[in-house]
């Protein structure tokens, strides 16, 4: 492989992205970022949190937001449990386990500055979401779950590749393989599509926080022969044009070098933009919030129309209103690569209201700190993985 620093983009090589796409050239990009990503970071504080009330009360509602800057974190969003949980004890751990353990840094489990405005979820919501022998959606909105044969895990290509990247970079941080590697990293991965299947990588971008005074010679022989060959598999190829730490030093990465919020990472956790989205968040909310658990369960099924054979890929829309159990609609589009009457008749089988996700899906078991990070598709250990 080489790295290319400078390069354009014809435009007559630039698709439309309708559902037409299968029959046509093109390259689709998608990226990843890692644990140590201020969002990130956000997140995985948000579902340690979630996690913790679900552990001593599964009934629980959730929704907790965090923001991360310099030194300061602060947490929001609204809480009803009977869970005792110290909040403050949760977040440094979090912060310790992603790897911000240095005290030297603004950043830190340690020199966290925690500020607590969490509050109690409004009654009217309560009202709504708890109904006679049912739960009602805890929101109105709408969510998408997507499916595809061109990888194993049923996801796409690009995104699944990225996810393999980060991940890497953090396995050999946290085994110390690789002493000069720091939390914070992203990277991206263009995939060249001939007639709707994957059949090159063209490009991967890989930025890395590294510690003060790396030498860029050696971040870019680590990634190139070490990190990219182990991640990409067999799509590891010659020719791939690379560009590492393209602005130069990363040295200050995390919440010091840039603030984070939860809910910025929806592209990331979901399908790297192959798959439309219904805009909401998924972490530090639980269960009843239907763009979390009605999108993992739209992925369930998903993935069952494909692994049944009724479509190469599927996408499903389910909407729903606040307070009502039911959806007010479902939609099927398997993009012309199977038999929508039957994918449609295979989806409705399945019942959609959100008690009836959380009991078949078991979500209110506290297994949200294994979503947050590396996309919350494609991990076989997930239940709408199974």
């Amino acid at each position: 492989m080489r790295t290319n620093q400078n390069h354009g983009v014809e435009t007559d090589s630039i698709p439309s992205l309708r559902t037409d796409r299968n029959h046509r050239s093109f390259i689709f990009t998608s990226e990843s970022v890692s644990e140590g990503h201020p969002d990130k970071v956000c997140d995985f504080i948000a579902d340690s949190i979630l996690d913790a009330h679900l552990t001593q009360d599964p009934h629980s509602h959730v929704a907790c937001e965090v923001l991360c800057k310099d030194e300061h974190v602060i947490l929001a969003g609204e809480i009803t449990s009977k869970a005792e949980v110290d909040v403050e004890a949760i977040t440094r751990c979090a912060i310790r386990e992603i790897g911000y353990i240095d005290d030297r840094e603004k950043f830190s489990s340690a020199n966290a500055r925690i500020q607590n405005l969490i509050g109690k979820q409004a009654v009217y919501i309560e009202q709504g979401v708890n109904l006679d022998g049912d739960i009602g959606a805890g929101d109105q909105g709408l969510v998408f779950g997507f499916a595809t044969k061109e990888t194993p895990e049923l996801m796409p290509l690009p995104i699944s590749l990225a996810h393999c990247i980060t991940r890497g970079l953090a396995a050999a941080r946290h085994s110390g393989k690789v002493g000069w590697l720091r939390p914070d990293a992203k990277a991206q991965v263009s995939v060249h599509y001939e007639n709707g299947h994957p059949v090159a990588i063209t490009d991967v971008v890989v930025s890395t926080q590294h510690a003060l005074g790396t030498p860029q010679e050696e971040i870019h022989a680590f990634v190139e022969r070490v990190l990219l060959p182990e991640a990409l598999g067999k799509w590891h190829r010659e020719g791939i044009r690379l560009f590492i730490n393209p602005t130069g030093a990363f040295a200050i990465g995390g919440p010091e070098g840039d603030c984070g919020v939860t809910g910025r990472k929806i592209i990331v956790d979901t399908y790297g933009g192959y798959a439309r989205h219904g805009g909401g968040a998924f972490s530090g909310k639980d269960p009843t919030k239907v763009d979390r658990s009605a999108a993992y369960f739209a992925r369930f099924v998903a993935r069952q129309i494909v692994q049944e054979g009724l479509a190469e890929c599927a996408e499903i829309q389910v909407a729903y209103a606040i307070g009502v159990a039911k959806p007010v609609s479902i939609c099927v589009d398997t993009r012309g690569t199977g038999d929508e009457r039957l994918a449609k008749e295979f989806a409705s089988r399945f019942d959609f209201s959100p008690k009836a996700i959380i009991e078949q899906l078991e979500l209110s078991k506290p297994i949200y700190r294994a979503t947050t990070n590396y996309g919350h598709f494609g991990k076989p250990n997930l239940p709408w993985e199974k």
